[in-house]
């Protein structure tokens, strides 16, 4: 299958009928296909196939096999870090394909795409560069002082990596990058609307020669998924999505201990104060609620700003998320594109009828955006007059949908931030680094930046409530595939 597009790189891909389980690429066992959908211009772009649940047992079983008595799990860090070198290494001709496949599936820009599926290359890089300075082995002296005990981090087994559609390569990259590492083997399970990146990935590890069953990859709905959640073939699922669904997938795993990390939902809290740079803190916040049309997890979805700089705030945000170019995500001169599918518009549209249902004032956007007519295209949308207790300020949207609620004072901004059910991500602007300190230790969220929205991998990202469980990048995204043995001698 290949995917041409004007001045665009092919998207080759030599196995979208099949799944690869083993080391092999197969055939889906009843036959199943799955249609993927631009989201500019609404029609079909590729169809891969659809695992049943005899699929995704194969895939279990295969990456089973490989961890009980394959040479993965056995071989040194070292060993291992060289083969993921060198899966990195057969991905890197591969990203031009990867990057437009983002933009193909869900409308990503192209001038972003590069950036942010780089990302995802970086995650085999680091982890591999990890192996030699990560705490694999640690003797300690027993505190009887009768002995000595050894503590070792192991493979935590068989792995089921399930992305979202959203940033498909990059997270499932940041799933399967430590999981290698740490010595366990990988069933891929991508979303149903973006599986063409996992398919890249699962030719990578073809070519890169790595052992059977070390990687798998089958694509399923949902009543497949499921199983692969449930399967006593699995010891820890790594999920990134919603809360629903991780709300089933913990349960699933409770009931048979399995490990789990989960990634889940956002409302983040930008926290404005009075000593803030009110120009630099209104461009940062246009440009994030309208980074991939606000389909991000930790996107800074809900203003809380102080009264004495209230009105500046909302104007200079007003002027700023109406300056943002919606279009073509393939036009160098857009800055955002469409909503990812149909359905993410209609919630979109949704929320903004509540929110005018709930009595917050609409002061920018709230319709399709004019003269697109193809596309899942919307407009960014500006509400005030939001209060704590309104579905707005509450429940993720997952659209270019940001929302002002207004505060007092510091400590009740503080209050306000932490009135939500989720805790993943946050952010403080005012002029003090100090000042930023000592707000950021009392909202209760996992990643908190000033005056900015930024990110590092090398540091831990996860969240508090119902954002989560688990956390991933850095020394705590390895260890979150291990388990700790301790050797007592």
């Amino acid at each position: 299958m290949t995917l041409d597009a004007p001045d665009a790189p092919s998207i080759v891909i030599e196995h979208p009928d099949q799944h690869y389980i083993g080391g092999t690429w197969v055939a889906p066992r009843d036959g199943g296909r799955i249609s993927v959908v631009s989201a500019h211009s609404e029609e079909e772009i590729a169809v891969v196939a659809d695992a049943s649940v005899a699929d995704v047992e194969h895939a279990a079983q295969a990456a089973r096999t490989a961890f009980d008595h394959g040479p993965w799990p056995r071989m040194s860090p070292e060993e291992r870090a060289g083969h993921v070198r060198r899966l990195s290494e057969a991905l890197a001709p591969r990203m031009p394909e990867i990057a437009q496949a983002w933009v193909d599936q869900i409308g990503a820009l192209a001038t972003a795409a590069p950036f942010v599926t780089g990302g995802g290359k970086f995650w085999f890089d680091y982890y591999a560069d990890l192996a030699s300075r990560f705490d694999w082995i640690r003797d300690v002296s027993r505190f009887d002082g009768q002995g000595s005990a050894r503590i070792v981090r192991e493979p935590a087994g068989v792995v089921a990596a399930i992305a979202p559609w959203n940033n498909p390569f990059g997270i499932m990259a940041g799933k399967v990058a430590p999981a290698l590492m740490a010595g366990c083997t990988v069933v891929m399970k991508p979303a149903p609307e973006t599986p063409l990146e996992a398919y890249i990935l699962a030719e990578a590890a073809d070519a890169a020669g790595l052992p059977d069953g070390v990687i798998n990859l089958v694509c399923a709905g949902r009543e497949a998924s499921e199983r692969l959640v449930r399967s006593s073939l699995i010891d820890k699922v790594s999920f990134t999505g919603s809360v629903a669904a991780g709300r089933t997938i913990g349960m699933a795993c409770a009931e048979r201990f399995a490990r789990c990390t989960l990634e889940l939902g956002g409302k983040s809290a930008a926290i404005v104060l009075e000593d803030a740079d009110i120009a630099h803190a209104a461009r940062v916040l246009a440009s994030v609620i309208t980074l991939s049309a606000g389909q991000v997890c930790a996107t800074l979805s809900r203003v809380v700003v102080v009264d004495a700089v209230h009105d500046r705030l909302v104007e200079a945000l007003a002027a700023e998320m109406a300056a943002v170019r919606v279009g073509d995500p393939s036009d160098p001169s857009s800055q955002m594109g469409p909503l990812a599918m149909q359905r993410q518009r209609n919630r979109v549209e949704e929320f903004v009828a509540i929110g005018q249902a709930e009595g917050a004032r609409l002061v920018l956007g709230g319709t399709r955006t004019a003269g697109l007519d193809r596309g899942w295209y919307f407009d960014p949308t500006l509400f005030i007059g939001v209060t704590s207790d309104m579905r707005l300020a509450r429940e993720e949207i997952f659209g270019p949908v940001q929302v002002v609620l207004r505060a007092r004072d510091e400590a009740e901004a503080i209050r306000l931030a932490n009135d939500s059910d989720f805790g993943l991500y946050g952010a403080v602007f005012c002029a003090d680094p100090e000042r930023a300190y000592t707000v950021a230790r009392q909202v209760r969220t996992g990643t908190i930046a000033h005056n900015g929205f930024l990110f590092d991998p090398s540091l831990p990202f996860g969240g508090f409530k119902h954002s989560g469980i688990g956390r991933e990048g850095g020394d705590a995204g390895q260890s979150s595939f291990t388990e700790t043995k301790s050797i007592i001698f």
